[in-house]
């Protein structure tokens, strides 16, 4: 079990990393909170909260579960004798992040799928 402790904390410490930038991505793409509606229009003041919420945990997600895939089966048989194995991690980290944003950019913009 003890040896299972650090790469679960190592884990969540990126799902967080993931979760932080899918909330700033979908700040730059959704801008700032609108103001405030009033009368009829109020009720409809929970969609941008709802698309903040829902479409970042979505993006945080599979930027983490990609990342997660790459790393068991991928990054940890190549860096088991790295002089660097974090920062190897972390550039990997951002070029899927980056992957990510573009596809999703690509996706909801040019395509206009989603």
């Amino acid at each position: 079990m003890s040896k299972f402790l650090p790469k679960i904390l190592s884990y969540f410490i990126w799902t967080l990393c993931a979760f932080l930038f899918a909330f700033v991505y979908m700040r730059i793409v959704l801008g700032g909170k609108p103001e405030s509606s009033t009368g009829f229009m109020k009720m409809f003041d929970w969609i941008y909260e709802f698309a903040f919420v829902y479409i970042g945990t979505i993006i945080a997600s599979i930027i983490m579960l990609l990342y997660a895939l790459f790393d068991i089966f991928y990054l940890n048989k190549k860096l088991k004798n790295s002089a660097s194995p974090t920062s190897i991690r972390l550039l990997v980290f951002i070029v899927i992040c980056i992957l990510v944003v573009v596809i999703h950019y690509v996706l909801e913009k040019v395509i206009d799928v989603i």
